[in-house]
C-alpha cells in the first residue's frame, strides 16, 4: 500500500523525469512523453505498458491493475492502496523505459 506522495516520489526518481499537468492531473514525463499520471482523489496512477504486460498484470493481479478508456493504447490503472512500493517502482520503471530515449536508458543507473 502506497500513498500518492510516495507514487509521486517514485515517478520523479526516474532519470530526467519532470512533473506536469495532463487534463487536470499531475503527470510525469521523460523528454516530454508522459509515462505516468496520478489521480489523487481516486488513489490511483495510470502507466503506459505493452499490451502483453498489461494482459499479464490484469490476469495475475486484477485487484491491483484495471483498465480505463485508454487501455487499448496500453494505459493501465494501478490502484495505490493495493500495491507495494517495490512493485510500483518496477511498474513505473517499465513505463518509463517504454518512452525514454534509448541513450537515456543506456546511461541510467538501472540500465
Amino acid at each position: 500500500m502506497i500513498s500518492v506522495t510516495t507514487a509521486r516520489r517514485i515517478a520523479l526518481s526516474m532519470p530526467e523525469a519532470e512533473e506536469g499537468q495532463h487534463h487536470g492531473h499531475p503527470d510525469f514525463r521523460v523528454k516530454n512523453k508522459i509515462f505516468a499520471t496520478l489521480w489523487p482523489r481516486e488513489a490511483r496512477a495510470v502507466v503506459k505498458l505493452s499490451p502483453a504486460e498489461q494482459r499479464d498484470l490484469l490476469k495475475s493481479s486484477p485487484g491491483v491493475f484495471s483498465t480505463n478508456a485508454w487501455s487499448h493504447q496500453g494505459w493501465t490503472n494501478v490502484h495505490l492502496p493495493r500495491i507495494t512500493e517495490e512493485r510500483f517502482r518496477e511498474i513505473v520503471d517499465r513505463s518509463w523505459r517504454r518512452l525514454a530515449p534509448k541513450r537515456l536508458i543506456r546511461s541510467s543507473k538501472s540500465g
